[in-house]
């Protein structure tokens, strides 16, 4: 299997958004229509965002392929920072990987691929979320070197 990364376009959306929803939380939050199996359309609101997040510099969506589908996604974004000596931070958010894609190693290229790109714009610490109700999740990305440091927190507005 040989997956390819880049950076995603407006019309991979349903795609993206269909990832988003391949799992019990997202099931509940996000919103798309199927037509014989396959994400068919999706909101305006997920273009609203895509285009904030296109005119957003140091922030993207990116995608991967495998033989022309899409198995996984994540959204990367810089963030200019005064603390630790001004040290560029990369965010990664969003992350799925397409349910039939699961334990081959996907997640890993994807996580790595983003750390280098996180790397190589300069950045000095990558940092992300996990929901506490995703403990297999918590595991992955432990393996791959993260460290549970802080308690996060959210407020819905």
């Amino acid at each position: 299997m040989s997956i390819e990364f880049r950076g995603a376009k407006s019309e991979d959306l349903p795609a993206i958004v269909a990832l988003l929803a391949d799992d019990v939380l997202g099931q509940a939050r996000e919103s798309i229509s199927e037509v014989d199996g396959e994400a068919n359309t999706v909101d305006d609101d997920y273009f609203h965002a895509f285009d904030m997040i296109s005119i957003q510099a140091g922030n993207e969506v990116y995608v991967g392929e495998v033989d022309g589908k899409i198995v996984a996604t994540a959204q990367l974004t810089l963030i200019a920072n005064l603390s630790l000596k001004g040290t560029l931070r990369a965010q990664i958010e969003g992350v799925r990987v397409a349910s039939s894609q699961r334990g081959q190693g996907t997640g890993d290229a994807l996580i790595k691929w983003l750390i280098e790109k996180s790397r190589g714009a300069g950045a000095g610490l990558v940092q992300l979320t996990t929901n506490k109700a995703r403990p297999d999740a918590l595991r992955f990305y432990e393996r791959l070197g993260f460290e549970t440091t802080h308690e996060g927190m959210k407020l819905y507005l």
